[in-house]
């Protein structure tokens, strides 16, 4: 085993608010600079909706990701040189926005009129005035649907019935869908770059880009599926989201997991089997979800260990990788799962598929005793199991149905605990039945509810602390660390 240690992530999309603070928070510090105003490392789309930028899970028409036989679908050796010149699956400024400002001079210095004078909006490329027509959250709370949201293409494959189960006025339902770049194990962005500027760091799995390296190929952009590379107009080079490695190794949470308002984030160390890595995206689209959780390891297993010291890993980054709230979601309690595994670039993102909106429902002029419509039939939910598996699951309904039912064991047996007008005997069957004991139902509320922020972001020690250990015992620290591991800013796959 090539054992290798990846920082990666969970975001509960049942608690995500749709407040947009963590793309405030990563826009203040990343991108405020001349060529990055469309850049928005970190957004939030409501879904169901066409996204950010404008349809991106239509490979179809981007060709982003791997094909089954580990081929890109962007590129090849024969067309990167072509592809500088025009390349065809390439986002362009309408699958953006054309960015802008206003013109506040008009609003502050217009002479005396009949008319309220309005500072108009200006393009931020070309200095004329603009209609806007686009943003980077047009659809917000389904503002555009059903315009924008019909749109979606996880909507492919959902009947009629379960289209309009979306879309009826009277019972019309969204969520939010927070993303960042993924970091994922087999990135196809830095397997495109021809000047070798983008890398995985070995020690972390962090995947960032060396603007030194950079020639503005741009074959990043269509070649990551998720379109989390971008270009910078203005310094001729392509920036990602770097999930705020400064702050990682200083031992403090991304901007953007610091300032979330509903806690919905959380981030550790997942140990895994980098010779697997290949075998594993070759596999077929219903088998992707197991063969991607296969390759995360146990950090308690001995074996695990000592494969993981063996290939030179800090002790602490696996007594890390045990603490890891993202090891339960993913790997112990299977509640998190990756967005599009069929795009095979294996991310490390996991999302904990939103529920239904819980609520009461009347018959006649009594309140139902927690019906059925307190908390739905899973196959009955207003988000279709169809659409979230699309999204979710590379269309395996049976990895969300499992992931759903028990999200909805945990809730009726909190209730019980807590309010007491659930039979606690129906409870424990429905826990039965959702393959979670009482002891993982506690568990699961726990970190889904009370967590802290030490349980929910558990950061290894980083080059910082490595380094301090290093001048206090260089040869302690050079045995336990491992400098083989750890051996330079590019050490990648």
């Amino acid at each position: 085993m090539n054992i290798r240690a990846q920082i990666s992530v969970v975001f509960h999309l049942d608690k995500c608010l749709g407040c947009h603070t963590c793309s405030l928070a990563c826009k203040n510090i990343w991108t405020d600079r001349p060529g990055t105003e469309y850049m928005w490392w970190n957004n939030v789309e409501t879904k169901p909706g066409a996204g950010y930028p404008s349809l991106w899970e239509d490979q179809q028409k981007y060709k982003g990701g791997w094909d089954a036989g580990g081929k890109l679908k962007s590129t090849s050796k024969s067309r990167i040189v072509a592809n500088i010149f025009h390349h065809p699956s390439m986002p362009t400024m309408d699958d953006y926005y054309e960015p802008w400002t206003y013109d506040y001079q008009e609003l502050f210095n217009a002479p005396e009129g009949a008319d309220q004078p309005t500072a108009r909006p200006i393009s931020l490329v070309t200095g004329k005035h603009i209609d806007i027509e686009a943003g980077p959250n047009w659809d917000d709370d389904l503002g555009g649907s059903p315009i924008y949201a019909a749109h979606d293409p996880n909507l492919a494959g959902l009947t009629a019935q379960q289209r309009q189960q979306l879309f009826a006025v009277e019972q019309l339902v969204f969520f939010y869908l927070p993303r960042i770049c993924n970091h994922c194990l087999n990135p196809a962005c830095v397997a495109a770059c021809p000047s070798a500027a983008l890398y995985k760091r070995g020690e972390d799995g962090i995947v960032l880009l060396d603007q030194k390296r950079c020639r503005a190929w741009r074959a990043c952009v269509p070649a990551c599926p998720y379109k989390k590379s971008y270009y910078n107009w203005s310094t001729g080079k392509s920036e990602k989201c770097i999930l705020c490695f400064p702050r990682i190794e200083t031992g403090q949470a991304p901007a953007c997991f610091h300032a979330c308002v509903g806690r919905i984030r959380y981030l550790g160390v997942l140990l895994y089997d980098a010779d697997r890595i290949r075998e594993a995206a070759a596999r077929p689209n219903d088998e992707l979800i197991d063969a991607h959780r296969s390759l995360i390891l146990d950090p308690f297993d001995p074996e695990v260990i000592a494969g993981a010291r063996k290939c030179n890993m800090p002790e602490s980054t696996i007594a890390a990788a045990q603490k890891s709230p993202v090891y339960q979601y993913v790997k112990v309690w299977k509640l998190a799962l990756p967005p599009h595994v069929e795009f095979r670039t294996l991310p490390m993102l996991f999302y904990v598929p939103p529920m239904a909106p819980v609520m009461a429902a009347r018959q006649g002029d009594a309140l139902n005793h927690v019906s059925q419509d307190l908390f739905h039939d899973i196959e009955q939910a207003r988000v279709p199991i169809a659409y979230l598996a699309n999204l979710l699951a590379a269309g395996n309904e049976s990895k969300i149905g499992y992931a759903l039912r028990k999200q909805k064991a945990v809730r009726w047996y909190r209730r019980a605990q807590t309010v007491g007008d659930v039979d606690a005997q129906t409870a424990l069957r429905m826990l039965r039945e959702a393959d979670c004991s009482a002891e993982e139902a506690d568990a699961i509320y726990r970190l889904t509810a009370l967590s802290t922020f030490e349980e929910r972001f558990v950061i290894p020690a980083g080059h910082r602390e490595l380094g301090v250990e290093a001048l206090q015992d260089p040869l302690k620290h050079k045995q336990q660390a491992g400098f083989g591991f750890i051996a330079g800013p590019r050490r990648g796959l």
